[in-house]
């Protein structure tokens, strides 16, 4: 079921398209990722999907109705890139305040902040003040702040930033555990390999128009080159181009091939059994969501392609 779905959505600042004609589905319980470069009009894209800008054209769609900010708001949580939070407060009573404003009572937002401070090892925060924490600490409490309503859809732009590895495997986790237990999850990052590790599928937006979307998986063999790793038990430097394959790089007993057109990895492996050449390791090289994400944002013609899982 999809919890959100973006229909034909456009949003102009005088002669400025800050975004174009964007559509794409959010199904319940997966993780999305929402890609582009700096100003590719993904901010934008948020707001409107919080409510704070209303699209000039097209419509969202919400839990299966049209999207009311006023009524469909308490359902979403956001953690901004910027730090929203008030600097001389402390830390348990502003938690408190933002759950109350999020429509929890004062005593289920209680146990549901014991619950988060706990979780994630703040217990002792609760006097200290913003202003006297971390940009991690700050990180974590932002989190916590987005999360303890249990919203259904939950938008995270860099999560990560300013947090050491072992608190953003933490956070990582707790995402991992929102979606396995029915929220939705927009992650925003430039950080690719993140984005590889965590998200089912995504969206990557370009001068506010959508050029792809789909799974990650079916992306990265879109994309690939039919480059393939090989290793040897012995040197294999000798080894020359063939009409099974090109050779893109090699040193001692490893090369870097490319099959040709209508050959196959077993004709690869066929190739050094028939010369008595011991293989002990072949495997296929996928393109990163970086050098996709590069190739594409580098070229302005691109056009929009989905690659969905059927």
């Amino acid at each position: 079921m999809a919890i959100l779905e973006l229909q034909h959505l456009k949003k102009y600042y005088a002669t400025h398209k800050a975004v174009d004609d964007i559509s794409f589905k959010l199904e319940e319980g997966k993780i999305f990722g929402l890609l582009g470069p700096n100003g590719a009009g993904k901010t934008t894209l948020i707001r409107m999907i919080t409510g704070i800008l209303f699209p000039d054209e097209g419509e969202i769609i919400f839990n299966g109705k049209k999207f009311d900010p006023l009524d469909d708001i308490q359902q979403i949580g956001y953690m901004p890139e910027e730090r929203g939070l008030y600097k001389k407060m402390k830390i348990g009573d502003q938690a408190l305040y933002l759950a109350q404003l999020k429509g929890l009572s004062k005593s289920d937002a209680m146990e549901k902040i014991k619950y988060w401070f706990e979780r994630l090892d703040m217990q002792s925060w609760w006097n200290k003040k913003v202003e006297d924490l971390s940009k991690g600490m700050g990180q974590k409490l932002q989190f916590v702040i987005t999360v303890l309503h249990s919203p259904k859809l939950i938008i995270l732009d860099e999560p990560f930033s300013g947090l050491d590895p072992v608190n953003a495997n933490l956070i990582k986790d707790e995402i991992f555990n929102l979606a396995k237990n029915g929220s939705t999850i927009i992650f925003s990052t430039h950080r690719m390999e993140q984005v590889e590790e965590i998200c089912d599928n995504i969206a990557l937006i370009n001068l506010g128009k959508k050029i792809l979307d789909g799974s990650v998986e079916n992306i990265k063999q879109e994309f690939k080159e039919h480059l393939y790793e090989l290793r040897a038990t012995e040197n294999i430097n000798s080894v020359l181009n063939s009409e099974t394959f090109d050779i893109h790089s090699g040193k001692n007993n490893s090369l870097t091939i490319k099959i040709k057109e209508g050959r196959s990895g077993n004709d690869v492996l066929k190739y050094f059994i028939d010369r008595n050449i011991e293989i002990a390791h072949f495997s296929e090289i996928l393109p990163s969501l970086n050098d996709i994400f590069i190739r594409l944002v580098n070229n302005k013609d691109a056009t929009t392609r989905s690659f969905q899982n059927n």
